[in-house]
């Protein structure tokens, strides 16, 4: 029997596929739609301390490669997500991710310390990745602060707790960035969010109206950028520390490669936008389809298992 079924430390999950943060997971509605689909879990909108608009409209484009957008965090603020899924654990439904950032430090430790003390025992996400809020730089991409904060947050922080990360290029950073994560006990890493700041352009103009059409860019473009971080930490990092592997994922040769370069979950983002919650079923049979043509039964056959060029 084919098992695509996954674990992130003591969580259990029928199905490695689940929705990216900021893709179908706006409203409960939303969530209710993803819950009842093949996926095994889903994450929520990133909540911040209080609702925001987002950016102004067009703020998303669809394009040939994958998509463009600029969303500027809108969401219905943490509580609304925490509500959420504490009804969806009391109802003994699919583990969740609680998905949450503040763009301040005092904003972050102000929602993690109301999780902490709330009834919610499941997964929450910080976002170290925000490319999309005007002014604000990448928490990520600046170690000294990343290291800090994560310091604080665990002195109070007693649950599982995971990180979303912006894309890493160069070697020295994979290095610098797992020796930071590899001290704190984190549940998780997710390996990526869009690639900040690219730009797009139909006929003489661009296709998005915030920042002058700089963007985050999805799809077929990352998945190479991605597919390198997760197997960069999955190299690198304690494997106590889970990988999802987040970017370019549209079939099921997309979701196997991210398995074999060590991601136990695989998160949908831009394709799901464009294609709905069906996607996680074509997905699933696809990835059942190559491991049976290989002979794999479960995901630990190959996670993580990339050949190499040998001389």
């Amino acid at each position: 029997m084919i098992s695509t079924a996954t674990t992130i430390g003591q969580f259990h999950f029928d199905n490695c596929l689940m929705n990216a943060a900021g893709v179908h997971c706006m409203t409960r509605t939303e969530l209710e739609e993803v819950r009842n689909s093949a996926a095994g879990a889903f994450v929520t909108k990133t909540g911040t301390y209080e609702s925001r608009n987002g950016n102004p409209e067009p703020r998303y484009y669809d394009t040939i490669l994958g998509s463009i957008n600029s969303m500027g965090l809108p969401n219905h603020g943490y509580q609304y997500y925490l509500d959420f899924v504490i009804k969806e654990q009391k109802n003994n439904s699919k583990n969740t991710i609680l998905s949450i950032v503040g763009p301040s430090s005092d904003e972050t430790h102000h929602i993690l310390k109301a999780i902490q003390d709330s009834d919610y025992q499941g997964l929450v996400e910080l976002n170290l990745s925000c490319p999309n809020v005007p002014g604000k730089p990448q928490i990520a991409y600046d170690f000294e602060t990343t290291e800090s904060l994560l310091k604080s947050i665990f002195t109070y922080y007693k649950k599982p707790l995971g990180i979303k990360l912006p894309p890493y290029f160069d070697i020295v950073h994979f290095d610098q960035a797992a020796a930071i994560f590899n001290r704190f006990p984190i549940a998780f890493v997710n390996c990526v969010n869009s690639i900040g700041n690219g730009l797009v352009i139909e006929d003489e103009s661009v296709v998005i109206k915030p920042k002058n059409g700089f963007g985050g860019i999805g799809g077929d473009y990352i998945k190479p950028t991605a597919l390198a971080n997760v197997h960069a930490f999955y190299q690198r990092l304690n494997k106590s520390i889970t990988i999802i592997g987040t970017g370019g994922v549209k079939n099921g040769r997309d979701a196997f490669e991210h398995i074999l370069c060590g991601a136990s979950m695989v998160q949908i983002g831009t394709a799901l936008q464009q294609e709905g919650v069906s996607i996680f079923d074509k997905i699933t049979d696809e990835l059942k389809e190559i491991m049976t043509e290989k002979g794999y039964q479960t995901l630990e056959d190959f996670r993580g298992k990339l050949h190499y060029i040998k001389d």
